[in-house]
C-alpha cells in the first residue's frame, strides 16, 4: 500500500480499539488478532488478546503478498483460541477474519497447490460456519482474484477512497452489537454498499468500475441480505 493508504490504516486500527474499548461489554468480550504478510513473509504482529491488551501496530508497505499463508495463518490463530476456550469451558461466538489487500497474492495462483488449499478451508470454513471471511479490495487490488478466495456468499468489496475511518467504525459497531447480544441472537448491520456506505461491489465482466445507477442498486439491494446477521452467523456459538 502507499503512503495514504498505509497511514489510514494504521489509524483506522486506533478508531478501531478506541471505539471498542468506550463500550463496557464490547471491551470484556472482544478479542483481537493481527497478521500480515509482506515482503517480511507472514507475521503475527498481536495475537489474540483482550482489547485492553491490544497495541495497534503501526504497519509499512514493504511489497509482495504471501496471501495464501496469510490467510492460513490467521485460520491457525483462530483453531488454536477455539480450542483453549473449549479447554476451560468457555463458549464463544463464530469468528470473523476481516482481510485487506491492495495486490494479489504472490505465492499463488490458481490452480497450484497453495491456492486450492486456501480456497478449499476457506469456503469449508464458511460453510461449515468456522469463521465468517471478509474480504475488502484496495487500490489496484486484483478483484477478480480476490472474488475466487472470497466465500461464493459473499463477494469481495472494493474500498471507497479515503473511507478507511468509516470501514474501521463500521467493523467496531459489529463487534459492540455482537457483545449485547445472546448467543443465538441476530443483529442487523448496517449495508456497507448502500448510499452512506464505505465500499463498492466492483461490477463484473468490466474494466472499469463505472457507478452505473441501475446496476448498484440492484447489487445493494441483494447485499442487503449478504450482509444479514442471518449469513454472517457471528452471533451463533460454534
Amino acid at each position: 500500500m502507499d503512503g495514504p493508504n498505509i497511514r489510514q490504516l494504521n489509524e483506522g486500527m486506533q478508531t478501531l480499539k478506541e471505539e471498542i474499548s468506550n463500550d463496557e461489554l464490547a471491551r470484556k468480550r472482544v478479542e483481537l488478532a493481527v497478521v500480515t504478510f509482506g515482503n517480511g513473509g507472514v507475521n503475527v504482529i498481536n495475537d489474540f488478546s483482550a482489547i485492553e491488551n491490544f497495541k495497534p501496530p503501526t504497519l509499512v508497505a514493504d511489497g509482495g503478498t504471501p496471501m495464501g499463508e496469510g490467510i492460513l495463518k490467521a485460520m491457525d490463530l483462530i483453531e488454536i483460541r477455539k480450542q483453549d476456550y473449549k479447554k476451560v469451558g468457555v463458549n464463544y461466538y463464530r469468528p470473523l477474519i476481516f482481510m485487506i489487500t491492495d495486490g494479489y497474492p504472490t505465492d499463488m495462483e490458481p490452480g497450484d497447490s497453495m491456492w486450492n488449499t486456501v480456497v478449499k478451508k476457506v469456503h469449508d470454513g464458511e460453510t461449515n460456519r468456522k469463521f465468517s471471511f471478509f474480504v475488502v479490495g484496495v487500490d489496484s487490488a486484483n478483484m477478480d482474484l480476490l472474488k475466487q478466495i472470497a466465500p461464493p456468499a459473499r463477494v469481495p468489496l472494493r474500498l471507497k477512497e479515503g473511507m478507511w475511518k468509516k470501514m474501521f467504525a463500521w467493523l467496531s459497531n459489529s463487534q459492540r452489537e455482537d457483545s449485547q447480544q445472546n448467543p443465538g441472537d441476530q443483529i442487523s448491520l448496517e449495508n456497507p454498499t448502500g448510499p452512506t456506505g464505505w465500499a463498492i461491489i466492483p461490477i463484473e465482466n468490466t474494466n472499469v468500475e463505472e457507478t452505473v445507477k441501475g446496476k448498484i442498486e440492484e447489487v445493494a439491494k441483494d447485499s442487503n441480505e449478504r450482509f444479514s446477521h442471518r449469513n454472517l452467523g457471528w452471533q451463533e456459538i460454534l
